[in-house]
């Protein structure tokens, strides 16, 4: 049910107004609590990770029930938030309290694991992986970019054992001051031909972009609206998607970026409640596949009792 909208989608000359929501799989389980996404290009599969234990399902094409592809708890894996597939088929699994993990999907072995350095409060978030292969890692604590190549992926699988995260990009003194041990930096993707990176901050509304290799850092020019409470995104063809897990005004917004990434025009707002508190997203055949997360329903961010089965979400129309 749709229950409200922005000026700026009412006065978008192409849309039919539309949106269509409906369930793509369910996850097995009464507190599951799903955050990632990510598909394998090859296969079709979709991977989802879990805030509680850090579980990573999986789900076939016509799959209507997701089955447990790597167990929780394994790997010093915790919660699974962020997931990305790379091209050699390998599995990036952000742990929120300590690094990252690196599997090889085919024999589901851990390839390489990386930690965060220091004692710092730390909340490793999201990832977005450029056409060179290289990984950038957002940290919501300490308002950092951490970044892994290939060469180092390769390194630290031939030397085993647990490997530091190599700060890339610190935006500490660049978004907007907040108090301390608030959530910064949250979703992160990479523009076309890996010229620049996106990254939101979820407390202050803005978008930061970040020039590659130079790491020049510029807030992108939002207009028509902000992206406060902005998680998990998605672009592609100048189109960027962000999910808004609101309490009670679950939100997933669009935008148009400028050809150099330095503009951003917000085309669409849909706020609708069957979101279910979307984490992130992802676009696959001209749908969008919403993580339904329900934080706020026993999760980490509220009480009371989830609604089961947990599910990803198939959008249409947006």
């Amino acid at each position: 049910m749709l229950l409200g909208s922005t000026a700026a989608q009412a006065a978008e000359p192409h849309a039919d107004g539309h949106v269509r929501i409906s369930t793509a799989f369910e996850l097995p389980g009464d507190r599951v609590y799903p955050e990632g996404i990510a598909t394998d290009p090859y296969t079709g599969d979709f991977y989802v990770g879990t805030y509680e234990g850090g579980t990573i399902y999986k789900a076939s094409p016509g799959q209507r029930v997701a089955t447990e592809f790597l167990p929780p708890r394994i790997d010093g894996r915790s919660q699974a938030l962020g997931l990305e597939v790379d091209r050699a088929r390998r599995l990036w699994v952000i742990d929120r309290p300590t690094g990252l993990a690196v599997y090889d999907i085919p024999t589901r072995r851990l390839v390489a694991r990386f930690v965060v350095p220091g004692d710092a409060a730390r909340l490793v978030n999201d990832m977005a992986i450029t056409p060179d292969g290289t990984a950038y890692i957002t940290d919501s604590r300490r308002s950092t970019v951490y970044r892994v190549t290939p060469a180092q992926l390769a390194k630290a699988h031939e030397q085993g054992g647990e490997t530091p995260l190599t700060p890339a990009f610190d935006l500490t003194n660049v978004v907007e001051p907040h108090a301390p041990d608030t959530i910064t930096l949250n979703g992160i993707v990479a523009g076309p031909s890996g010229r620049y990176l996106l990254t939101v901050d979820m407390t202050g509304g803005d978008l930061y972009r970040i020039a590659l290799p130079s790491g020049k850092v510029d807030k992108v020019t939002l207009t028509g609206g902000d992206v406060t409470t902005g998680d998990g995104m998605e672009f592609q063809n100048n189109t960027l998607w962000v999910a808004h897990p609101i309490t009670d005004a679950y939100a997933i917004s669009r935008w148009h970026i400028g050809s150099d990434g330095h503009t951003a025009r917000l085309t669409r707002r849909v706020i609708d409640l069957d979101f279910q508190t979307p984490t992130t997203l992802l676009r696959k055949n001209g749908k969008l596949y919403v993580v339904r997360s329900q934080f706020d329903k026993g999760g980490p961010t509220g009480p009371g009792t989830p609604k089961l089965p947990f599910t990803i979400a198939t959008v249409r129309g947006l």
